[in-house]
């Protein structure tokens, strides 16, 4: 008689493993490039790199005066970025043409005036309500993906749910300004909105100010993360590190 293979016990204590993806927003490479007005460095090549060194997705922000990523620069990226590809912006005119005409897998709606730095806040859903649930319809209408960048109000998440979004993106700055004092205090808010997403039926993204630093805790704390995004603390420290090592210590950040 032929022995039977021995299969190993299934129980259900076993460990669920949480997948967090990594996108990597190129909008700085596109501030360099642009210091010069050629094409070095490429962002096109950038973002196949990055794809090719282990991010999960890549990120771009172009805003109305074209200052980093610049709309040409986003229709040329759509058929090279075979991973995900995320645009993040307010839903303009301008801006949802683009997005509608070049269907990325995800759009993130950010509530940034056009001469805004950087992000600073995320929406009031609820003073919002109407223009964000028009703006999600159309996007599901073409098959895209909905985030919308809020904080940590649960309440104002509940309401992110009700415009039909698929996924909020949590603000991270206030959790990186408290992380070096007090990361049990900082992180309390955003273990309770991921908490609170999940429950409505949303997934999790996050960004802003995550890095090496601050990423790992972040993770291991938050029930519910789905994708961070992260650009600025990336590519400062592939100046040392190097593109793809720094891609690979912020992914190792996040098993």
């Amino acid at each position: 008689m032929r022995a039977g293979r021995i299969l190993p016990m299934i129980t259900t204590h076993q460990p669920i493993i949480r997948m967090t993806n990594l996108s990597v927003n190129i909008n700085k490479v596109a501030t360099l490039r642009n210091a010069r007005g050629e094409n070095t460095p490429d962002v096109e090549r950038v973002a196949v790199d990055c794809e090719r060194f282990g991010a999960d997705g890549i990120t771009v922000h172009p805003r109305p005066d074209e200052r980093h990523i610049r709309h040409d620069d986003v229709i040329a990226l759509r058929p090279l970025v075979k991973t995900e590809f995320n645009i993040e912006g307010y839903p303009s005119d301008d801006f949802m043409r683009l997005v509608l005409m070049v269907r990325p897998e995800q759009v993130t709606l950010v509530p940034d005036a056009p001469d805004a730095i950087t992000s600073s806040a995320g929406w009031d859903v609820a003073a919002h309500m109407e223009m964000l649930t028009s703006i999600v319809d159309r996007l599901h209408e073409v098959g895209v993906r909905a985030s919308i960048f809020v904080g940590t109000d649960p309440a104002n998440i509940k309401a992110a749910a009700a415009t039909g979004a698929d996924r909020v993106e949590l603000y991270t700055k206030p959790y990186a300004d408290m992380y070096p004092s007090d990361p049990e205090a900082a992180v309390a808010p955003y273990v309770e909105a991921s908490m609170a997403a999940h429950k409505a039926g949303l997934g999790v993204n996050a960004g802003h100010d995550l890095n090496l630093e601050n990423l790992k805790f972040f993770h291991e704390r938050l029930p519910y993360l789905n994708e961070v995004s992260i650009g600025h603390a990336i590519i400062s420290d592939a100046l040392y590190l190097g593109l793809e090592a720094a891609i690979r210590q912020y992914k190792a950040c996040l098993q």
